[in-house]
């Protein structure tokens, strides 16, 4: 199994590699129903200028038209980063029974940092949560990213 796991996040990787080619943030998220992915996505914000094309959100929509339905009770997300707190909602909502993510995010983060939406008496639904899987390589993206943004901004000066 802990393979398995390997190779899904490996695919949301691939997902956050391609975002930041975007100039987007480079998280990435995979849908996994009965081992198989039914959804990837990696961010889009900037690209559909939309606040809300998360990678979680982007994927949990598209497992749902794959699956036909709006509960994923079956399915499992593994997202290179903590989700967000919006993120938290929709992964509650959509009833998915685990998450799985690589780097936390001490600002944003609301799963095991911030707001830590699932222990929250809000929160109708709380998945099983597994944290730190690829958290070096996830965590890598980001600082690449954001170190290039930084040089570029201080290269404008």
């Amino acid at each position: 199994m802990l393979k398995q796991q390997s190779n899904f996040m490996q695919t949301a990787l691939e997902e956050a590699g391609a975002a930041a080619e975007r100039g987007e943030v480079p998280v990435g998220a995979v849908v996994v129903h009965r081992r198989n992915i039914v959804a990837r996505a990696g961010n889009r914000t900037r690209e559909h200028k939309d606040p809300t094309a998360h990678a979680e959100v982007l994927a949990i929509r598209e497992a749902c038209r794959a699956l036909n339905t709006e509960r994923l009770v079956d399915c499992d997300l593994y997202v290179t980063l903590e989700p967000c707190a919006m993120c938290a909602g929709a992964i509650s909502f959509a009833r998915l029974r685990r998450l799985y993510f690589g780097a936390e995010d001490e600002k944003g983060g609301a799963v095991t940092n911030g707001t830590r939406f699932f222990s929250a008496s809000i929160c109708h639904h709380a998945p099983e949560i597994y944290s730190g899987i690829s958290e070096k390589q996830s965590a890598e993206l980001l600082r690449d990213f954001f170190a290039v943004r930084r040089a570029e901004d201080e290269s404008e000066l």
